[in-house]
């Protein structure tokens, strides 16, 4: 049975966590669904925005389910539970289409690392963030101390992930985390959304790969995505292409 659900209505995905039972903790069924329904978004070509949310009151996630990684071996756990959750948030992270995680509830450890691998995030004001995995002998594995450390300053993500210390929703506003803080951020999500139907959407996929090469989430990637853009829509290339197709030497005519 599913816990990660994909609902598409016109042109607004939701990507929906619901194990409200362990408070959204992720298992590795989990982590897998969440991969698939990437996948999926990246093809639904009439999908322009994704909002990322989750069931129950108690909690948006509580990161990784420990009784799905407690018995692993030390290089079973680095293999194959922390490197496939690091890389599909990654997947999450480098969707070409914008995604909006509305943290309605705590969101500790793998959950915040979810919600930071979203392009925004819209909180409610009695929410906290945390980062207690040193509480439970681990450390942060699905990008806690790499994106986190680019989203949030230094000292405060030492206080979290040393210290134990939870930040509340007003803090992590004035930080810039959290986009806005709202007592229905579902809603507030939405209407954010709605306001990618102004826009083009190669114009706004363009310019996230181009934010994103900036900050070196996954550079390499991006310059060069950007680069197969722009000679994929040159003479050059269709040129290039036909006289593949036509066994000949092509003639580049250099537009």
């Amino acid at each position: 049975m599913s816990a990660v659900h994909l609902q598409i209505e016109g042109a607004i995905a939701q990507i929906v966590l619901d194990n409200p039972a362990k408070l959204n903790a992720f298992t590795p069924e989990m982590l897998a669904q969440l991969e698939g329904h990437c996948a999926t978004l990246e093809r639904a070509g009439d999908v322009r925005g994704v909002i990322l949310r989750s069931e129950g009151d108690r909690a948006f996630c509580a990161g990784a389910d420990i009784t799905a990684w407690a018995e692993l071996s030390p290089f079973g756990f680095a293999r194959h539970w922390v490197r496939e959750g690091h890389r599909i948030f990654d997947r999450l992270a480098r969707l070409s289409k914008p995604t909006i995680a509305v943290i309605h509830a705590p969101a500790f450890g793998g959950g915040l690392e979810l919600a930071a691998a979203c392009d925004i995030r819209v909180m409610v004001p009695g929410a906290t963030l945390a980062l207690p995995e040193a509480q439970v002998g681990i450390v942060p594995g699905w990008s806690g101390t790499q994106r986190l450390a680019r989203l949030i300053p230094e000292p405060v993500l030492k206080e979290m992930a040393l210290f134990g210390r939870r930040i509340d929703a007003a803090r992590a506003h004035g930080l810039g985390f959290v986009a806005e803080v709202a007592d229905d951020p579902l809603a507030l999500a939405q209407s954010i959304a709605a306001g990618l139907a102004k826009s083009s959407p190669r114009a706004v996929e363009v310019a996230k790969y181009q934010i994103h090469a900036a900050v070196d989430e996954d550079r390499s990637a991006m310059i060069e995505a950007l680069g197969g853009g722009m000679i994929g829509a040159s003479a050059d290339r269709a040129e290039g292409v036909a006289a593949f197709v036509e066994k000949r030497k092509p003639a580049f005519p250099g537009s």
